[in-house]
């Protein structure tokens, strides 16, 4: 059985305008969390909002004045109801900026597999409690994912069923017919076409199973060709789209897969390596994708044994990149990745170390949001519309599979003030589409100028998964 300890390994890639690092690398938050940092959120007004590990309290890291995260600031905020104080559950951020989380394989560190859960408003700082899917026992360490329409559609951790969310009413509706297998440790992943694709973890095979939302079930992708899942732990390794359409899976095995969303085919990809005999494996934990196109990977040697090794998936192999300050005592299963909008990768570990990675490279600019409409003219206080293409991202952005998500295929608005340089993040919310890879769709999104930003000429960029548009000149009234 994992420990209870989660730990926290950020990553930081700074782009253009907010400090380009040089080569890979490691750097410490300034104002380090006084918590135990573990499950992050990328709010949709530009804070990461943060769980103390297992526990009751929220926090809030706020980027400063210059949109540095590394030099943020922590806030706390409204605990979670009483009775509720899970670790590995199931959550998301709604469209409309609410967070949702459910179920948990602990509860106030015990045993629970509770159908408990919570839902959280940024906009009051209030956590209200949310019921389970009728009839439901167990939600357990539970996988979840806002599909292109922006319904929630979350696991039973120990049955095959699912139920889909209405934001709404907070009402559930059973899907997912015809899954093979039950859902436990099995992640999901949402692709292009709106699809989910998942492994399966409990069948003792290589099979894959895509879900279809237009009917609602489960039909399988084929064989993965390499063994992913750990056959005594059923353990898996995230996943992560790529922009080329390639989804990396990586296993528990040290063996490693690459599904082409293009072809609906399989082919193996490289093992991780070995370390000192000891063959490399993601059991449990994160990834993430950089805004360079690579796919971040923490892996650890053998099932939730410590000795952190990250590499870079760059499409052909994993390049060893540098480790953090925890990695000797870490273990896969501790890591947590979040894709900023700075380009940044959070990873928290469940220590009160959060460390920033800074990788080589930038982003195609092929991949970045395109604006097609947005006011030359803004109010400060008052709400807005942004229109374009490719809002949403080409991804998720990070992985880990049950236990914990933390997609942020969601646009945010991001205005900087041209006299000062200060930058502000507008609350951006109820995008047209939580696709990903939308191509040529025309996606509107909502926005609240902030009452408090700098009045005057600015520009506006939206950012998808840290990769940000080309700017358009506003002025802010």
């Amino acid at each position: 059985m994992r420990a209870l300890r989660v730990v926290a390994v950020t990553c930081v890639v700074l782009l253009a305008g907010l400090g380009i690092a040089g080569a890979q690398s490691w750097t410490p938050l300034t104002n380090q969390p006084t918590f135990s940092a573990s499950n992050a959120y990328l709010l949709q007004d530009g804070r990461i909002m943060v769980q103390d590990t297992g526990a009751q309290d929220w926090w809030a890291l706020t980027p400063d004045i210059n949109g540095s995260y590394q030099h943020g600031t922590w806030a706390q905020l409204a605990s979670l109801p009483v009775g509720y104080s899970p670790l590995y559950y199931a959550g998301a951020i709604l469209p409309d900026g609410r967070l949702v989380i459910l179920g948990g394989e602990y509860n106030f560190g015990n045993d629970a597999w509770t159908t408990l859960g919570a839902i959280y408003q940024p906009k009051t700082n209030k956590w209200t409690k949310l019921k389970a899917p009728s009839g439901w026992t167990t939600v357990g360490d539970a996988q979840s994912v806002i599909l292109d329409d922006g319904t929630m559609m979350v696991a039973n951790c120990c049955t095959t069923g699912e139920a889909l969310l209405n934001a709404k009413t907070l009402a559930w509706t059973a899907t997912g017919t015809g899954k093979a297998d039950i859902n436990d440790e099995e992640g999901w992943t949402l692709l292009p076409s709106g699809q989910v694709l998942t492994v399966d973890a409990n069948n003792g095979n290589t099979n894959s199973e895509i879900y279809s939302p237009g009917n609602g079930s489960w039909s399988s992708a084929g064989s993965t060709i390499v063994q992913l899942t750990d056959p005594s732990s059923h353990e898996l390794g995230p996943a992560v789209l790529r922009p080329d359409g390639t989804v990396l899976y990586t296993g528990a095995t040290g063996h490693n897969a690459v599904f082409d969303s293009v072809t609906s085919t399989w082919s193996a990809a490289p093992d991780f390596p070995k370390v000192g005999g000891k063959q490399l494996d993601i059991a449990d934990g994160p990834a993430a994708l950089l805004p360079n196109g690579n796919v971040l990977c923490m892996t650890s040697p053998g099932v939730f044994k410590p000795g952190v090794q990250f590499f870079e998936w760059d499409g052909a192999s994993f390049n060893s990149v540098p480790n953090t300050p925890n990695s000797p005592s870490d273990t896969s299963y501790y890591g947590r990745m979040l894709v900023l909008p700075t380009g940044q990768i959070l990873l928290t570990d469940g220590s009160s170390d959060v460390e920033l990675y800074n990788p080589t490279g930038g982003p195609n600019p092929a991949w970045a949001p395109t604006i097609t409409k947005v006011p030359k003219t803004l109010t400060h206080g008052k709400a807005s519309t942004v229109k374009g293409t490719q809002l949403n991202g080409l991804s998720q952005g990070a992985a880990y599979g049950d236990d914990a998500q933390a997609a942020s295929n969601y646009p945010l608005v991001r205005i900087t003030n041209h006299a000062t340089g200060h930058v502000f993040y507008a609350r951006t919310y109820s995008p047209t589409s939580m696709g990903v890879a939308t191509g040529s769709l025309i996606v509107t999104a909502h926005f609240a100028v902030p009452a408090g930003i700098e009045l005057g000429a600015s520009e506006l960029v939206v950012v998808a998964n840290g990769i940000a548009s080309n700017p358009v000149s506003v002025t802010i009234l």
